[in-house]
């Protein structure tokens, strides 16, 4: 009697490929040999373009617990299965991210890595492997400030992208002298006089300062920045009519621009977010004034065009991505909305939040190492979304004064 076939290896790494990183994990138990093939740069890249390739997207709401700006911030991951319902299955909360809503912001996802950002503190975080570095402190010397607080990063003018040529991860921060910002809170786009530009190398950990491009940086709170190695803003000099998008170039680390939208009645009129449509620079376009009843999608492919436009989104105020199959999301008040263009059918996803700190990420499984420490060596909490807020709550601030005390010896 003919015993069991043993299936060659390469066909048993290619049928675990195809496995979320979960189970990934735990199989790494399994054998040595298992453990070290899935730290392998192919089988890394193997996995994340099958999680690619089946559009697996998880998705992420940063959101705040009330209606007062001292309430404490933190992730929901949302359920996102082949009918996904988008209700909360986990709440995570961060030792650095204390009491703090609107100044804590994300960047990403890159090839599944997440960059956090906390005033001062930036981070990098795995949430499929559960890996967390909190990046040194620049030793660069800052620039005198004009104003009479330290000179800091503000929230938003950050980069962070990946470096394909040498296999880094950068993140790039303008540090300012002097900001002003323009419009209502929640909805504003915020301007920086520029003193000082800090890049950072994942290979090298350490931060160099880079050319200033010497202008006034632009942006809002909505959408992720990057397409294929760039990093974009919204930018002008000190004439607010001569409004431009910068880039930043993660692989030969140099700045250029190029023209925005020409729209009617010219760009005060718009909100603009900038983000990565199917692989190309989109930028969707929205009325600052009143309630949101129509936008636009421009795509850049050598010029701007005009892609399609939506109107009368009724009960919309703010788009906040984009889902598989073409759907919006969109917030009204303190509740994530789905709408599908095709039907033009609005859900109401029952998902609240204080409005000034929500924002949506979605990203792709990844098991690429950030060479950092376990969520739970850096004191990330991770709870059901069953379990009471309060409880919660109180765990963390257990751990925040423990970290206090810690962090004075």
């Amino acid at each position: 009697m003919q015993g069991p076939t043993e299936l060659p290896e390469m066909l048993v790494l290619d049928i675990l490929s195809k496995l979320p990183a979960k189970s990934l994990t735990r199989f790494k138990c399994v054998s040595k040999s298992w453990s070290s093939s899935f730290q392998t740069p192919y089988f890394i890249t193997q996995h994340h373009q099958n999680q690619l390739r089946n559009n697996n997207l998880n998705l992420l709401l940063k959101r705040c617990k009330g209606n007062t700006f001292d309430d404490i911030c933190y992730f929901s991951q949302l359920s996102t299965g082949k009918v996904p319902n988008f209700i909360p299955k986990q709440n995570i909360f961060f030792p650095f991210v204390d009491y703090v809503t609107s100044e804590f912001r994300v960047h990403g996802p890159r090839n599944g890595i997440l960059c956090l950002e906390c005033e001062e503190i930036i981070s990098l975080w795995n949430p499929s492997t559960r890996e967390f570095r909190i990046l040194p402190q620049s030793s660069i010397q800052r620039p005198p400030s004009s104003l009479d607080y330290t000179v800091r990063t503000d929230l938003g003018c950050v980069g962070f992208g990946y470096d394909s040529q040498t296999d880094d991860y950068k993140v790039m921060r303008f540090v300012n002298n002097s900001f002003y910002y323009d419009g209502d809170y929640g909805y504003t786009i915020f301007s920086h006089v520029t003193a000082q530009v800090d890049l950072y190398s994942l290979n090298a950990n350490s931060w160099k300062e880079i050319s200033d491009p010497e202008v006034i940086v632009r942006y809002s709170t909505m959408f992720d920045n990057y397409v294929n190695g760039v990093c974009y803003w919204l930018s002008d000099t000190d004439n607010d009519n001569d409004v431009f998008i910068l880039s930043f170039d993660m692989v030969n680390e140099k700045f250029s621009t190029l023209p925005s939208p020409e729209l009617d009645g010219g760009l005060a009129q718009y909100n603009l977010e900038l983000f990565n449509y199917n692989g190309l620079l989109g930028a969707i376009t929205y009325p600052r004034e009143g309630i949101l009843d129509s936008f636009d999608l421009w795509v850049m492919s050598g010029s701007w065009t005009k892609q399609f436009s939506i109107e009368y989104v009724i009960g919309a105020e703010r788009p906040l991505g984009l889902w598989r199959n073409g759907e919006i999301f969109f917030q009204k008040d303190y509740e994530l909305l789905l709408f599908d263009p095709s039907t033009r059918e609005l859900k109401y996803l029952g998902v609240h939040s204080y409005k000034e700190s929500i924002q949506l990420i979605s990203y792709v499984e990844s098991l690429v190492r950030i060479n950092g420490r376990s969520e739970h060596e850096e004191r990330v909490v991770r709870q059901t979304a069953r379990q009471p807020f309060r409880s919660i709550l109180k765990m963390k601030m257990k751990m925040d004064r423990e970290l206090k005390e810690k962090c004075k010896i």
